[in-house]
């Protein structure tokens, strides 16, 4: 009976992770470090949003606009993101979305793909509880040309 309960807890656990797309332990970045080493070069941003977040809010600054919402599914994404950083999977790359939650998914979809610097910028474009993400702290946004 005990070890029904513990397996039973575990299983539990596991699939709470799972549904949740939690990834504890995985890398984050605050949106001004992030932007600080995009403008020296160190790091490539990446916007997971749809085309329609992108115009209503523009994009950030030296931010490459790549949807996950591709019609062609994430094999498009990834190919996109491939060509962005000229194949070097080893590259720095910081996934943004509107509040951390795609870009975190991106952020385990990508590494799954071989990608072995991807950070997360957690807080995002609108914010979430303890972080004011990128347009409360005033980063520089641009319309975006692509949209």
């Amino acid at each position: 009976m005990k070890y029904w309960i513990a397996a039973h807890i575990c299983i539990v656990g596991i699939c709470t992770f799972i549904i949740s797309g939690a990834t504890a332990g995985e890398p984050t970045i605050a949106a001004p470090q992030a932007f600080d080493r995009a403008v020296k070069g160190d790091l490539v941003l990446i916007d997971v949003r749809s085309p329609q977040e992108w115009r209503r809010t523009g994009i950030g600054k030296t931010v490459h606009p790549i949807t996950m919402h591709d019609p062609n599914g994430l094999e498009a994404f990834y190919y996109n993101v491939l060509k962005t950083v000229g194949g070097d999977k080893t590259k720095p790359i910081a996934l943004i979305c509107a509040r951390g939650n795609r870009s975190d998914r991106m952020q385990s979809f990508l590494k799954a793909q071989g990608f072995t610097q991807v950070l997360d910028i957690s807080e995002g474009m609108l914010g979430r509880p303890g972080a004011p993400g990128w347009l409360a702290r005033n980063l520089p946004t641009e319309p975006c040309s692509k949209c």
